[in-house]
């Protein structure tokens, strides 16, 4: 079994690699942090605050544009090909290739991060012509990011399982739109005084994923490191919301009839 995912992970992660637009997107991630440099520097005082902020910002969002418009096709693409028959007739699990799938995007989100990563960290090198521990303290945001990633390849292969690769899109972005504002949805809740509305806000903060746990941006680029409780919650949280998003895509997956 783990062999036939391995398998399917990495013919994933190889056709990923094969798609045009990754490539545009990490040259324009790596552009925009060479801008950081440019400008940066231009500004004296505040050129590392600018290159932190500026430089895990693209990593951001260039990384959740991958997770959406490559995890959407995880699975329509294969349909649409009609590749998914042979698949599906060689001993192979529906549950094995779900699994493959998955693991096979977080396998390319991860590396293209690290591969933005060292960008990021050669252009702060350039501006300090040195790094100290504090400089560090971005790694674990980009760890955050990673684990923000993983939960949106879950959301985009769920969609992927139900709908067509446009409307599993969208589906996608709302509800990672949604989720950076659940706290804000709570708090209209229990302002507008319904009781009707109070409930359903109550019921969309707890079964979306609350993407704002994940924001620490602005705090790194402060230099503020995050406490390490917070470390394991957010580890924790988000191997919870992909167990359940993964799980979900395998039981709608298994009922699916292809002609």
């Amino acid at each position: 079994m783990i062999s036939r995912i391995k398998t399917i992970a990495l013919h994933t992660y190889k056709e990923s690699v094969r798609e045009k637009v990754l490539y545009n997107l990490v040259a324009f991630a790596l552009l925009l942090i060479g801008a950081a440099v440019l400008f940066g520097s231009i500004s004296l005082g505040i050129s590392q605050m600018f290159l932190v902020n500026l430089g895990l910002s693209s990593i951001s969002v260039f990384g959740l544009l991958m997770a959406i418009f490559i995890g959407i096709g995880l699975v329509s693409k294969e349909i649409e090909r009609r590749t998914i028959y042979n698949i599906l007739s060689k001993p192979v699990a529906r549950f094995e290739f779900i699994i493959g799938k998955y693991l096979g995007l977080l396998l390319t989100l991860t590396i293209n991060t690290a591969i933005m990563t060292v960008g990021f960290y050669a252009a702060l090198f350039y501006i300090q012509r040195h790094l100290v521990l504090a400089d560090w303290v971005p790694l674990q945001c980009i760890y955050f990011l990673l684990l923000e990633f993983a939960i949106v390849v879950g959301v985009a292969l769920f969609f992927s399982c139900l709908s067509t690769p446009i409307l599993s899109a969208t589906f996608a972005f709302c509800v990672y739109v949604i989720g950076n504002f659940l706290s804000d949805i709570r708090g209209f809740g229990q302002e507008s005084g319904s009781a009707t509305l109070q409930k359903v806000t109550i019921v969309v903060s707890y079964l979306l994923p609350n993407f704002s746990n994940f924001e620490t941006i602005s705090r790194t680029a402060h230099g503020l490191p995050s406490p390490p409780y917070l470390v394991t919650a957010n580890t924790c949280y988000a191997l919870l919301y992909v167990t359940i998003l993964v799980s979900a895509s395998v039981l709608i997956f298994e009922t699916r009839e292809f002609r």
